[in-house]
């Protein structure tokens, strides 16, 4: 295990960006990190990866949670774990079908990695992948070249169970949150959980119109009753259980308890943006995405 000061300057090891400034890497635990990109939108620095990320050293292989966004953000994640490992990347886990947690997945698969993900996950990825690319090429450009959609080596339905150098790594399904296949990482020796994007902190989570706010409420419960010692978010920093709670458990109970008693009231789907929210004003890109939150949350409690 290479021993790491940090907070970690990496060296710019590629022409695209300096990794410094956009992947900050922390220690979670021995031999456990967590890659956190930016909270802005996908761009051609970041390359897709506005989302973090987590690295598992063990003695017969790197695990690597979630591959970035595209090809040169994959490459980028590599100059990370170079820094951090002598270990190669041996799995890499998709922890959902958003872009960042599963387009890079090419290129590690041309390193010789097996990528692991939910079916849930697979069939997501298939039905949007080709709308995430063309949004990809608009904000990304040129440097999305390279970029192919490739799935998992593994899927399973609910839980799958990884034994390597020692390290016993768990990964479940329990239902749909931010995206129908999520998934999270769980350690239990290190009581460390990578939660993808089930967990958003320090950022308004996304509801969209293939999330399910109700499912998202009961698939964090499933993480709730883990009591982990570490939390590694979607989007955020590491943190604590308690932190995680505040920003997406709260924010997703307030939404739906304001809007129920909404609709309950008669409301329309065009006020629903004024549901008071503003509770959570903290979290980052609250004024770009309180509203379409709110809309998708009337949406689905509709028919609920």
């Amino acid at each position: 295990m290479k021993h790491v000061v940090l907070p970690l300057i990496i060296a710019l090891l590629t022409p695209v960006a300096a990794i410094a400034d956009v992947l900050n890497v922390q220690a979670v635990a021995p031999g456990i990190w967590a890659v956190e990109g930016p909270a802005e939108q996908r761009n051609a620095k970041n390359l897709g990866n506005n989302a973090t990320f987590g690295l598992i050293e063990t003695t017969e292989g790197a695990v690597l949670i979630d591959p970035g966004g595209t090809r040169a953000g994959a490459r980028m994640l590599h100059d990370v774990v170079r820094g951090l490992t002598d270990q190669p990347v041996a799995f890499v886990i998709n922890t959902g079908g958003q872009d960042h947690r599963w387009l890079g997945n090419g290129y590690w698969k041309a390193q010789g990695a097996r990528v692991i993900a939910s079916a849930a996950a697979v069939e997501d990825q298939k039905a949007r992948g080709s709308q995430q690319m063309t949004m990809l090429s608009q904000l990304i450009g040129e440097r999305l070249e390279g970029t192919e959609p490739a799935y998992a080596d593994v899927t399973f339905d609910s839980v799958h169970t990884l034994e390597l150098g020692g390290r016993h790594i768990e990964v479940h399904h329990v239902g749909a949150a931010h995206t129908p296949g999520d998934s999270f990482v769980w350690l239990p020796e290190a009581r460390t959980v990578f939660t993808g994007d089930i967990v958003y902190v320090g950022r308004i989570l996304g509801v969209m119109e293939f999330s399910d706010s109700a499912a998202w409420l009961d698939t964090f419960a499933a993480i709730e009753a883990l009591k982990p010692d570490h939390l590694v978010p979607g989007h955020g920093p590491a943190t604590t259980l308690e932190r995680a709670q505040a920003d997406t458990r709260d924010y997703l109970l307030n939404l739906r308890e304001k809007m129920q008693a909404y609709i309950d009231s008669g409301g329309d789907i065009i006020g629903s943006v004024d549901v008071d929210q503003s509770g959570f004003s903290y979290l980052d890109q609250f004024e770009a995405l309180a509203g379409r939150n709110a809309q998708a949350v009337f949406e689905q409690m509709e028919w609920e």
